[in-house]
């Protein structure tokens, strides 16, 4: 009888143990995947803040420089084609994050011709909403970094979290799929010459 009750507390404790263990990992998964999202929705955030500016940028260099209005046409409709591209971080794959990334680089480009446009234009290079703009967008790009390695940080943890042993058993049971990463886009590692 003694024994029967022992082996009852033994059999109980060690069920608790494994419940704890089970439970404490399903949460931390779910608690770094919330991570990924939420660092996602910031990459997004700072994106849309650049998209949101680019209008109010190219208004005030349209002003000034009418016959560069190819560049500016190109800028709207870079801002366009970023925008356009939404991604749901639930499901994203590399594919889609690729499209993403390969708008935002383009964007990313017209942008820097617009900004060198600005040098042949000494009367733009002065006006006050033209210099703050430039200087919101500036500040944006690197919040843009920001948010991007913060994302990919998270990103990692997760992904390295749902491969080791034992939580990669957890993960697979409840469908805990490996993220996608930000990677350098080729656009971006080559940026094109300008010549005014």
């Amino acid at each position: 009888m003694i024994k029967n009750n022992i082996k009852t507390i033994v059999l109980v404790g060690v069920l608790a143990i494994v419940g704890i263990v089970f439970f404490s990992t399903y949460n931390g998964l779910v608690t770094k995947e919330e991570k990924v999202e939420g660092t996602w929705s910031q990459v997004q955030n700072q994106y849309k803040r650049r998209a949101d500016l680019v209008p109010a940028l190219v208004k005030v260099a349209k002003s000034y420089a009418e016959q560069e209005r190819a560049t500016l046409t190109a800028v709207i409709e870079a801002r366009s084609a970023a925008t356009a591209i939404k991604l749901d971080p639930t499901n994203m794959t590399a594919e889609d994050l690729k499209k993403f990334q390969q708008a935002q680089g383009e964007l990313s480009q017209a942008l820097g011709k617009l900004m060198a446009i600005s040098e042949s234009y000494p009367d733009l290079k002065s006006n006050q909403n033209y210099l703050d703009l430039q200087a919101q967008l500036e500040g944006t790009e690197n919040r843009i970094s920001v948010a991007r390695k913060n994302f990919i940080d998270a990103t990692q943890d997760y992904n390295t979290a749902i491969r080791r042993i034992p939580t990669n058993i957890i993960a697979s049971l409840f469908g805990f799929d490996k993220r996608p990463y930000f990677e350098e886009a080729e656009s971006s590692a080559n940026m094109p010459e300008i010549d005014l």
